[in-house]
């Protein structure tokens, strides 16, 4: 679903398959897949500036890396700070995850903005607000709907779920079969070197 148009190609890296994609617009995405279980684990995506920049990389699945360096700046973001993160999805769920919220389960508000397309997180102590949407509702045109959201809190952490609806498990299954037709064709390793003998 998100490779259509561009690309592919794969690498085992690390204990991962890195599979890269590239699009005839200057755009690129890079998924990691766990080698033992065939597990997304990252999915992140950039595309080019109209001067051939290329842009920030947007994470779709996973977490950015921190980027604090205490050599070369003196502030860094509190760790006690709430944090959002698109965290692992289910087979049959979407879910993000926001750290570091100690309110109790009746402060959040979860909802679908219908107009705008995005999951709305609030509290009413007006202490924490996301908006965000669904890459995946996105490319495939579908529109969110009420039913399938849902949220729970845990240890200080709010986890909401968007159930998946049909056409996505569909594209995804889609997307594995070719990710398993990639894996077939011999993804080379670390330290593989393509030397050809004269």
């Amino acid at each position: 679903m998100f490779r259509k148009g561009g690309k592919s190609t794969s690498m085992n890296h690390g204990g991962r398959r890195r599979v890269v994609t590239e699009f005839d617009d200057g755009g690129e995405m890079i998924e990691e897949y766990d080698l033992k279980t065939d597990e997304l684990l990252l999915r992140k995506r950039r595309g080019r500036t109209v001067l051939g920049k290329d842009e920030e990389w947007e994470y779709l699945t996973g977490e950015a890396p921190r980027t604090f360096s205490p050599d070369v700046g003196i502030l860094a973001e509190s760790s006690v700070n709430p944090t959002w993160q698109r965290s692992q999805d289910t087979p049959q769920s979407f879910v993000w995850r926001v750290r570091n919220l100690p309110y109790p389960i009746e402060t959040y508000q979860v909802t679908c903005d219908h107009g705008d397309q995005k999951i709305v997180i609030r509290t009413t102590n007006k202490k924490f607000y996301k908006r965000f949407d669904v890459p995946e509702l996105k490319v495939l045109k579908l529109s969110l709907q009420d039913d399938a959201l849902s949220y729970d809190w845990k240890n200080n952490t709010l986890i909401v779920q968007y159930k998946k609806p049909r056409e996505v498990i569909k594209a995804e299954l889609e997307e594995k079969v070719e990710t398993q037709q990639l894996r077939l064709k011999r993804a080379p390793e670390d330290g593989d070197v393509d030397c050809k003998q004269q």
